[in-house]
C-alpha cells in the first residue's frame, strides 16, 4: 500500500428516497460528514434538486464545503409533476425500475463519481428502501450502508411483516382495527391493529406496496450497517430487538439538533438558520408568533405528503376554532383534495379567526416548534416532525396519515407519554376535546414529560452521549472502509 495515500478522505455516495422527510435529514447527516472532513456526493432526482435550488440556500450553504457536490439522476417522472398523496407509494415504486439502470450507469462511467479529488466513492449510504443500491454496491465492490429516515419502531415493524403474514395476523379478518398485535416482538404490550403500517390495511398480503416494504426492509441486513435518526433513550428497547438481526446499527440522532450541537462546535458565532425544504417557507408567522403569550399557540402541520377532503379540512378548523385557543396552519397549496385549501375555508370563517390564527403555506418548522408561544402541535407524525417536536420539548396531538407514522403515533402516545394519538378519526369534537385536554387539563403532565425527553435528547447529542459517540464512530468507519478501499 502507498502509505502516503493513507491521508486521502472517504469518497461517500449519499443517495435518498425523492421525499422531503427522507432528503431532509440525509442532507443534515452529509452536512455533519463534511464537517469531519469527508467527501460527500449527494445524488438526488431532478425534481428534488431543482425545488431545493428555488425554495433554500442549500448551495450557498454546501459552498463553504469544498468537498461536496451534488450529482442528479431522473427518477423517471416530470420534474414539475406532484408527488404527494396516498399514490405516492406506488409512484416510487414504478419510479424504480427507472433509477436502477441509472444508478449503477454512474458508477460503470465511474469519472461521473469522482470526487474534486479525483477520489472514487468509497462507501455508500442509500436509503433503506432502495436495495437496487444494495446489488450494484455488491456488483462493484462498494461497501454500503443504509440509513432508515423512519424511526426504529417503525422499522422494525415492516420488518416483522412477513411473521405477521405467517401468523395470520395479516391480512385483517373482520373490521375491529382494536385487536392486539402479537407478532412484533416488543410491542405485544400495546400495539393494536390501527397502530401498523397504514399499508398493512389492505385486503390482501400480496398486495404489491405491502410486499415492497417488506421485501425492501428485508433486505437490510446486506448492508454493512443500518444509521438510524433516533436515540438510544427514546427507543432502547426496540433497537435491542432490531440488533438481533442487525448488530451494527448507529443510532445518531435527532440529526438536525445534532448538526446544530456540532456546528456550534466548530464556529459558535457563525451558525446560520437554514432549510432543507422543498416548500417555500413564509417567515412571517415567526413574526406573528413573537406577539403571542407564551405556550399559548398550537401549531398545526400535516407535512409534505399528506392530502385531506374538504369535509376533513372543516372538521379540523372547527375544531380549532371551538378550543379558543391560538393556533398557526400550515396549509400547503396541494393539501386539500382539488387544490386551493385556503380558498376553501369560508370567508367569514377566516374573517373570525384573525385575531387568534394564522395560517402559511409552509413554516420554518424547527425554528416555529421552538418558539416560546407554541404550546402544542398537531401534528400528521412524520418522523422528521416527531423528533423536532421531542427536542423542542412540545406535546404532541398526533393523526397519522400513512406508511409508518400510524407506529410513531402510538408510540408518542402510549409509550413515550409525550402526548395523544387520535389516529381514524376526523371530528371537531374530538380536536377541540384534545386541544383542551392537552393544553389546559393536564398540560402540567405533558410539559413534564415532553421536558424530561428533552433533555434526554439534548444529552444524546451532547459530547460523549450516544448519538455523538455513534456518528464519532460511523466517521471512523468511513475512514477505515476509505484505506481499506485503496489496499
Amino acid at each position: 500500500m502507498d502509505h502516503s495515500q493513507e491521508t486521502l478522505p472517504p469518497h461517500v455516495l449519499i443517495f435518498p428516497l425523492p421525499a422531503q422527510g427522507h432528503v431532509n435529514s440525509m442532507l443534515k447527516l452529509a452536512e455533519l460528514l463534511c464537517l469531519a472532513g469527508v467527501h460527500v456526493t449527494f445524488l438526488v432526482s431532478d425534481h428534488i434538486h431543482d425545488r431545493l435550488l428555488r425554495h433554500t440556500d442549500v448551495h450557498k450553504r454546501f459552498e463553504h464545503y469544498c468537498q461536496f457536490r451534488f450529482q442528479r439522476i431522473s427518477d423517471g417522472f416530470p420534474v414539475e409533476s406532484s408527488r404527494s398523496g396516498s399514490d405516492f407509494l406506488t409512484e416510487l415504486v414504478d419510479s424504480l425500475t427507472v433509477v436502477k439502470p441509472l444508478f449503477r450507469d454512474l458508477f460503470v462511467r465511474s469519472n461521473r463519481l469522482s470526487s474534486k479529488l479525483n477520489r472514487p466513492v468509497t462507501c455508500i449510504i442509500a436509503d433503506g428502501v432502495l436495495s437496487f443500491a444494495i446489488d450494484v454496491a455488491e456488483e462493484m465492490g462498494i461497501p454500503i450502508i443504509y440509513f432508515r429516515t423512519i424511526s426504529a419502531c417503525a422499522f422494525w415493524a415492516y420488518f416483522c411483516i412477513p411473521q405477521l403474514i405467517e401468523s395470520g395476523e395479516l391480512p385483517f379478518k373482520g373490521n375491529d382495527l382494536d385487536v392486539p398485535i402479537q407478532s412484533i416482538p416488543g410491542m405485544e404490550a400495546f400495539l393494536r391493529r390501527r397502530d401498523l403500517p397504514g399499508i398493512c390495511r389492505v385486503g390482501d398480503s400480496s398486495n404489491h406496496g405491502l410486499q415492497f416494504l417488506s421485501i425492501e426492509t428485508r433486505a437490510t441486513p446486506r448492508a454493512r450497517a443500518v444509521i438510524l435518526n433516533t436515540f438510544e433513550d427514546l427507543e432502547g428497547p426496540i433497537l435491542s430487538h432490531i440488533r438481533t438481526q442487525m448488530p451494527n446499527v448507529y443510532t445518531i440522532g435527532p440529526l438536525h439538533a445534532h448538526l446544530k450541537t456540532r456546528l456550534v462546535a466548530t464556529a459558535p458565532l457563525t451558525v446560520p438558520t437554514s432549510s432543507n425544504s422543498i416548500w417555500e417557507e413564509d417567515r412571517s408567522c415567526m413574526t406573528w408568533l413573537d406577539a403571542q403569550p407564551s405556550q399559548s399557540v398550537i401549531y398545526v402541520s400535516f407535512g409534505s405528503l399528506t392530502i385531506i377532503t374538504r369535509p376533513q379540512l372543516m372538521e379540523f378548523w372547527h375544531g380549532l376554532v371551538n378550543s379558543g385557543k391560538r393556533f398557526l396552519w400550515v396549509i400547503r397549496p396541494d393539501l386539500v383534495t382539488g387544490g386551493d385549501a385556503e380558498g376553501q375555508i369560508p370567508t367569514e370563517l377566516l374573517e373570525t379567526t384573525k385575531e387568534r390564527g394564522y395560517i402559511v403555506g409552509w413554516a420554518p418548522q424547527e425554528d416555529v416548534l421552538n418558539h416560546e408561544a407554541i404550546g402544542s402541535f398537531l401534528t400528521h407524525s412524520g418522523w422528521n416532525s416527531t423528533l423536532e417536536s421531542i427536542i423542542a420539548g412540545v406535546p404532541m396531538i398526533c393523526w397519522p396519515y400513512f406508511i409508518d407514522q400510524q407506529v410513531n403515533s402510538r408510540f408518542v402516545g402510549e409509550v413515550w407519554r409525550l402526548g395523544m394519538d387520535i389516529k381514524d378519526t376526523c371530528d371537531r369534537v374530538i380536536v377541540e376535546t384534545m386541544i383542551r385536554d392537552l393544553m389546559e387539563v393536564r398540560k402540567s403532565d405533558f410539559v413534564h414529560s415532553a421536558n424530561r425527553m428533552a433533555e434526554l435528547a439534548r444529552n444524546a447529542i451532547g459530547e460523549g452521549g450516544s448519538s455523538y459517540c455513534n456518528l464519532d464512530r460511523l466517521i471512523e468507519d468511513l475512514k477505515l472502509m476509505s484505506v481499506q478501499s485503496r489496499t
